[in-house]
């Protein structure tokens, strides 16, 4: 990563410039903080679905909303939606094999940047 002073400079030029912030990103070396949070999400998803026992963790991206009222508006979205809509229903048991959801997370990211544009 470039010390400040020169991504201060980098950042002026490239305001004067109108660049995008994916070439500022890439000249700085500065990570987008919504693709580490997806790739951390996606990580973590597999970890959670490989746990053996029925931990809280677990029983919490599994859990499904109880009888009752439903509040005007759309359906709220958990956390697990994102990985159902892109790996379907049977994700955590396509995340037991830990080698092939890590081999997943660059194809499944891109995936999900496009859906969620």
């Amino acid at each position: 990563m470039l010390n400040i002073q020169s991504n201060e400079k980098i950042l002026a030029e490239a305001k004067k410039k109108g660049l995008k912030c994916t070439e500022i990103r890439k000249r700085t070396g500065v990570q987008d903080v919504v693709q580490l949070t997806l790739k951390q999400k996606w990580k973590w998803a597999g970890h959670v679905a490989r746990f053996d026992d029925n931990r809280w963790t677990q029983r919490v991206s599994e859990w499904q909303p109880g009888e009752g009222r439903t509040a005007i508006g759309r359906q709220r979205r958990r956390w697990r939606d994102d990985l159902v809509q892109l790996k379907g229903a049977t994700w955590i048991h396509d995340a037991q094999h830990r080698q092939r959801w890590r081999s997943d997370v660059e194809g499944y990211f891109q995936q999900w940047m496009n859906t969620s544009s």
